[in-house]
């Protein structure tokens, strides 16, 4: 009797590693493979294309997971995991932030949870990943490497098929599952080894390794994640929070109340989208950004936040320019003639 294939879960982000992982242990250790691509809601690319973002040429830049399905002839299964669960590991992360607002640890222990429990369900071997040893400094030494795995229940099942032979016998190599001889001992930030592998394994098309895929990873994203945190009782944040923290130029006007300013026209049409519930500025005569008030705003507040829309509209030159109050709630609305700020330094102490 044929025992079946050995099943490979594997998380595939889009980059060169782990599209040369999934074309090792599919091609070359022959498993059956699913592949699988997490959006956290934190993802540059998949945001920005989810809510209609546009690049400089009016086109949407494509989710690179499912390219890499494509180039590879795989299908990729996209699945939301943005959830409160999710949200609440990134707002209460047990091992701490990176450099910015990145719990990559804590981040990767709940991804690969879910994973485990996909591989169950399933009915897998082990997942695999195209992570390599020492490539990032928080997430990817030996002993985190072996502290995720633990933390998410994959021990022995989790297989890093590039730096294999630097790392323990997976459950799946001790039982001859695998040959870990056609494994590799790739280690460092360097991407010379791998660039060399996609070419001995026909990867023609691949994105260049450029960083910067993760909003909580961007100094700027960062600042104003932190200032929601540290602006209510409970750290907590919401779906619709991310998508605003991405948009935007942010003021706090009190510890209650925060204006967001759009910058382009596809953010005006973002905040439109997010304005219920919220107070929504314009102005009235002349050409500007949309813009939001979360809280309830002092009248001196709503002066303020006025002023600020003002600045950044046609009108920014006019001895006064009439500012629209909408109130999201359904309570009507009301007009604020104001003198807009001159300059960018009357106001810069309120700029998260």
């Amino acid at each position: 009797m044929n025992r079946r294939k050995t099943r490979a879960l594997g998380l595939i982000s889009g980059g060169l590693d782990s599209m040369l992982s999934l074309k090792i242990v599919r091609d070359v250790l022959g498993c059956e493979v699913r592949a699988v691509n997490f959006y956290t809601g934190f993802c540059i690319t998949e945001t920005q294309r989810r809510t209609g973002r546009t690049r400089a040429d009016g086109t949407v830049k494509p989710n690179e997971a499912l390219e890499a399905g494509a180039e590879l002839e795989v299908e990729v299964e996209l699945i939301d995991i943005s959830d409160e669960g999710y949200l609440d590991v990134i707002a209460n992360p047990k091992y701490g932030y990176g450099a910015n607002a990145n719990p990559c640890i804590d981040c990767r222990i709940d991804m690969f949870r879910r994973a485990r429990e996909l591989l169950e369900e399933w009915g897998g071997d082990f997942v695999f990943t195209g992570e390599v040893l020492g490539q990032r400094p928080k997430s990817q030494r030996r002993h985190t490497m072996a502290l995720i795995e633990k933390n998410a229940g994959l021990e022995g099942r989790l297989l890093r098929p590039l730096s294999a032979q630097l790392l323990p016998p997976t459950i799946a190599e001790k039982e001859g599952l695998i040959d870990r001889s056609k494994l590799y001992k790739i280690s460092g930030r360097s991407r010379k080894e791998q660039m060399a592998l996609a070419k001995e394994l026909g990867i023609a098309n691949f994105p260049q390794p450029a960083g910067g895929c993760c909003y909580l990873t961007d100094e700027a994203f960062a600042k104003k994640f932190f200032d929601v945190l540290d602006h209510r009782e409970e750290r907590k944040i919401s779906k619709e929070e991310i998508v605003l923290l991405a948009t935007g130029r942010h003021f706090r006007l009190s510890d209650g109340g925060k204006l967001v300013v759009g910058r382009t026209e596809g953010e005006n049409f973002q905040l439109d989208m997010h304005a219920a519930g919220r107070y929504r500025l314009h102005a009235r005569d002349v050409n500007g950004p949309v813009a939001l008030v979360e809280g309830e705003p002092t009248w001196e507040e709503m002066v303020i936040a006025s002023r600020i829309v003002a600045r950044y509209g046609q009108g920014r030159d006019l001895p006064q320019v009439a500012i629209e109050w909408r109130n999201g709630k359904g309570e009507g609305e009301e007009v604020l003639q104001v003198e807009p700020f001159r300059d960018d330094a009357a106001f810069a102490s309120l700029r998260i």
